[in-house]
């Protein structure tokens, strides 16, 4: 059997010009403010990558996983990509059942923290405020459009706003657990 390797070119030279594609070939700057907004999006993304790296626990880590899939849809959302917001309507539901079991088991919290601790915590502060930016981006983004009240922009609004308080979460618990092992 006869097996052809074939390479994709990782670069176009399309955007040379400081344009970029949307979903169905519509161009715009990249320096326009639908293209910032899965911009903060793709780099809380990687930032979820790197939390999942340093998170002992699998369970935790394979919702990490979801969570990535789930901002992927959201963004080719924000690309105008024909999605469906359902599977990410149904989570916030789950971020906020995580919450209130991860909170259960922590101290009651009675002032500010810094972002400090292990590792893990450290990058889940990271997460939480690149989740924060991008929704600031995402709320200029729909602002812009007029589009604020729709359906679809809720869910999203409600998705990385729950998100922000599951990563303070996780900071917390991430630390506690490691207070624990010391």
């Amino acid at each position: 059997m006869l097996h052809v390797q074939c390479y994709m070119k990782i670069y176009t030279r399309t955007g040379d010009d400081g344009t970029t594609a949307l979903f169905g070939g519509k161009r715009l700057s990249k320096a326009d403010v639908q293209v910032d907004v899965y911009g903060c999006l793709d780099e809380l993304t990687c930032i979820l990558g790197v939390l999942f790296a340093h998170i002992k626990n699998g369970v935790e880590s394979r919702f990490i996983e979801v969570i990535q899939q789930d901002l992927y849809v959201i963004m080719g959302f924000l690309a105008n990509a024909p999605t469906n917001l359902e599977k990410q309507k149904n989570n916030i539901v789950l971020f906020e059942k995580k919450i209130d079991a991860l909170t259960e088991k922590l101290p009651p919290l009675t002032h500010f923290i810094l972002p400090r601790g292990s590792l893990s915590s450290c990058w889940a502060h990271m997460a939480r405020v690149s989740c924060r930016r991008a929704e600031r981006a995402v709320v200029l983004f729909f602002e812009k459009g007029k589009r604020m009240k729709n359906g679809d922009s809720q869910i999203i609004l409600q998705y990385l706003n729950r998100l922000s308080d599951l990563l303070f979460t996780y900071a917390r618990t991430f630390n506690d657990e490691r207070e624990a092992i010391l």
